[in-house]
């Protein structure tokens, strides 16, 4: 690497750091940590733990922001240092792979910064649905399944699965799972909408291109310190044989539960536990996320109605192309970021792609239409 490149990389970084600290309020954030651990200090801190525990894990994310924009500022100046070795002329080892990781350091942080909404730090419940089109579609929503799985294994985040429903032929007709990890609803927010597929199907033996559709909802796992009223009277509860692999995979009682809020329509259908009790128990939580979530729409749409601006980019609305015939292109129309790269995308690569979102829907910068 140039001297003159690094030095212009260093004064871009520096810019950025000095932004990210306006946007981070380090003064206010840090007495907003002084002010939590002095709680913990207090007499009786533990006597309720679920309390004590919200403190907790509230102050260890103040300072976990702390820490990584620290880390930063430290990244930065061994870069510096190594700017001046090569004004001496002095070889600098692994210069170029400094620089590559302080910028994808620098891009992960600035990323958690635009997570501040109240839900973004829970957990997340993924649903995916194929469109019209029977096994064609079927088998898009299967790989849509391990694009996302993919995409939170890389980043370490853990998966339960809810419900599974096997395609006729191939691929499947819905799958419902957990994603745990630090942020993983503020992440997969970014999914959430219908994606298209255009490419030469496998399953047309006369081999003519096919467009496909396929929804994916993500919807917050709602911890106890969000508030969801609902009342029994609302519900309807059903239960059923769940669905196995066969042979001894097969549950020979009626386990699977499925759950109707009657009011809005909401079903909710969990099968993978083995006791009826703990299947309710989770599609009652996703209920819960699923309600919370249409709230948060209803209130999107009453600011967005008084601000006089359309709703395209709202759930469910087309937000991702992906094309494999008669050219490789993924193209996101939110935010118009778009690579060649189509299996490298279906294989769980999707950071361009939210952190473009959620860059530009932190500015507002979102575009109005989908195409």
């Amino acid at each position: 690497m140039e001297q003159v490149e690094l030095q212009q990389k260093i004064a871009l970084f520096e810019k950025t750091l000095i932004e990210l600290e306006g946007l981070l309020d380090i003064e206010n954030l840090n007495e907003t940590i002084e002010k939590l651990e002095r709680l913990t200090y207090e007499q009786g801190f533990w006597d309720n733990h679920e309390k004590a525990n919200k403190i907790i894990a509230e102050l260890k994310l103040y300072k976990n922001k702390i820490t990584r924009y620290e880390q930063l500022q430290d990244m930065l100046e061994n870069l510096k240092i190594a700017d001046e070795l090569l004004s001496m002329d002095e070889a600098v080892e692994s210069l170029e792979k400094d620089v590559a990781l302080f910028e994808k350091t620098l891009e992960k942080f600035e990323i958690s910064l635009y997570l501040s909404e109240s839900y973004d730090h829970l957990n997340a419940i993924v649903e995916i649905h194929p469109g019209a089109g029977g096994t064609e579609s079927q088998d898009w929503a299967l790989m849509l399944y391990r694009m996302i799985t993919r995409y939170a294994e890389q980043q370490n985040f853990s998966i339960e699965l809810v419900d599974y429903q096997d395609g006729v032929e191939a691929g499947i007709k819905s799958v419902t799972f957990t994603v745990s990890g630090a942020h993983a609803f503020g992440y997969l927010k970014a999914e959430a909408g219908v994606h298209r597929l255009v490419r030469i199907s496998p399953f047309d033996a006369s081999g003519r291109r096919h467009t496909s559709f396929a929804s994916i909802n993500t919807i917050p796992e709602i911890d106890d310190t969000i508030d969801i009223d609902i009342q029994e009277g609302d519900l309807k509860i059903d239960t059923y044989r769940s669905s196995g692999a066969g042979g001894q995979s097969v549950n020979t009682t009626d386990s699977a539960v499925r759950i109707t809020h009657l009011p809005t329509k909401l079903t909710v259908t969990c099968q993978n536990e083995r006791s009826q009790i703990k299947n309710r128990a989770k599609a009652m939580q996703i209920l819960r996320g699923k309600l919370y979530q249409l709230k948060l729409q209803e209130q999107q749409e009453t600011i967005q109605s008084m601000k006089n601006v359309g709703l395209s980019n709202a759930f469910g609305s087309q937000i991702r192309s992906y094309v494999m015939h008669p050219y490789s292109m993924v193209k996101d129309h939110r935010t118009n970021i778009e690579t060649g790269n189509v299996q490298k995308v279906l294989d769980g690569d999707l950071d361009m792609f939210i952190s473009a979102y959620l860059k530009q829907l932190a500015k507002g910068e979102l575009l109005d239409e989908t195409t």
